[in-house]
């Protein structure tokens, strides 16, 4: 049975299924501090696989894509707990605590942290929003999201490089960006920003880097993926069609066949 991610408020937000769920593809617009309760995540990035096993704290970084697979416990559960760390919070908290941040974190994507008392702590005081014995105001909403940001610069001063910094993402290499990231289904949209661009710059620079269209460029590179998956490694379609970014697989069938004359056991 699978249940759908609860927002216990406008910031909190808790997964809970009893199956084995993939997820959708994801941008991650903001930070966010998570704590897997039960289960495990393998979560698949442009940098490769992360595994968060359970009792695992991690903060994951604003502007990037993400795709999830939620393994239940023995226990028959998964459970996951996150808050946002959201710009307008982080803004203010900086001005409030002249924090200012002269360069960009340089260390890895992905952070964890072994759950001492009190990050441990920390979400064992937001479960009661979970079973709704208590509500959440506004401004206790921002009090817990302000604790939150006070226990990571406690355990890592350093986080601060990546909590304020506020600059927009830098015009990234079009032609690498995309070769790493073609297999996510998301919105033109959100590779223009994450590449640093307006959606129609995006669109101007990507007809000049590759010499057509982005979504016809993503269908041709998902789809000489998936002829070489078929011909070399001996894959079946239904095994990776979701991965390379189609939504059904009677959609990759014919768009495999038009594009190469082919049906896939013909190859």
């Amino acid at each position: 049975m699978e249940a759908k991610p609860e927002i216990i408020f406008d910031k909190l937000v808790y997964s809970c299924v009893f199956e084995k769920h993939r997820g959708n593809e994801e941008f991650i617009p903001e930070h966010f501090l998570g704590f897997q309760l039960s289960g495990e995540t393998h979560a698949f990035h442009a940098e490769g696989n992360t595994v968060i096993p359970e009792n695992t704290i991690i903060l994951v970084r604003k502007n990037q894509l993400i795709r999830t697979i939620k393994y239940p416990a023995k226990s028959g559960k998964y459970q996951f707990l996150s808050i946002t760390l959201d710009k307008e919070t982080l803004q203010k908290y900086a001005l409030e605590n002249k924090i200012v941040v002269e360069k960009k974190y340089a260390g890895k994507q992905k952070l964890f942290f072994e759950p001492d008392d009190f990050l441990q702590n920390y979400f064992i005081s937001l479960k009661p929003y979970i079973n709704k014995k208590k509500e959440a105001t506004p401004r206790l909403e921002d009090l817990k999201i302000r604790e939150a940001i006070e226990l990571l610069l406690q355990s890592n001063p350093g986080f601060k490089q990546i909590l304020f910094d506020f600059s927009e993402p830098y015009k990234m290499d079009l032609e690498e960006f995309m070769n790493q990231n073609y297999m996510f289904n998301v919105p033109v949209a959100s590779f223009a920003k994450l590449t640093g661009r307006s959606l129609s710059g995006f669109k101007r620079d990507f007809t000049k880097v590759f010499g057509t269209t982005p979504k016809q460029w993503l269908l041709a590179k998902r789809l000489d993926e998936a002829y070489y998956l078929i011909k070399h490694k001996k894959q079946k379609p239904a095994d990776f069609y979701l991965d390379l970014g189609f939504e059904n697989i009677s959609h990759f069938y014919s768009s495999f066949k038009e594009k190469f004359r082919l049906t896939t056991s013909q190859i």
